[in-house]
């Protein structure tokens, strides 16, 4: 029997709002994992917000979701590519 996939899983392999990088979220440089989502958001015909917004949210819905399945590492390269997604599309962190 094949192992059931989670709906959250689906949903990053097959979002409605962008089309992603195949892996972007194992990438190991915050940097290219930002300019992938700004790319894919940028280029998104079907995203319902911003560019920003639809990047920030889909990598934050990634982070959610992966949880306890991510390692330390991965988890703070991800976090980290939050504030690369703020610094390429010029905005400022919000305290």
């Amino acid at each position: 029997m094949a192992a059931k996939r989670k709906w959250s899983h689906e949903v990053t392999e097959h979002s409605d709002a962008l089309d992603l990088d195949r892996d972007v979220f194992t990438l190991h440089d915050p940097r290219k994992i930002a300019q992938s989502l700004k790319r894919s958001a940028e280029h998104s015909r079907r995203r319902k917000s911003e560019p920003f917004r639809s990047a920030m949210s889909m990598l934050t819905f990634y982070i959610n979701r992966a949880g306890a399945g991510l390692d330390a590492k991965q988890k703070r390269i991800l976090e980290d590519a939050k504030d690369e997604l703020r610094s390429i599309f010029g905005r400022e962190r919000q305290t």
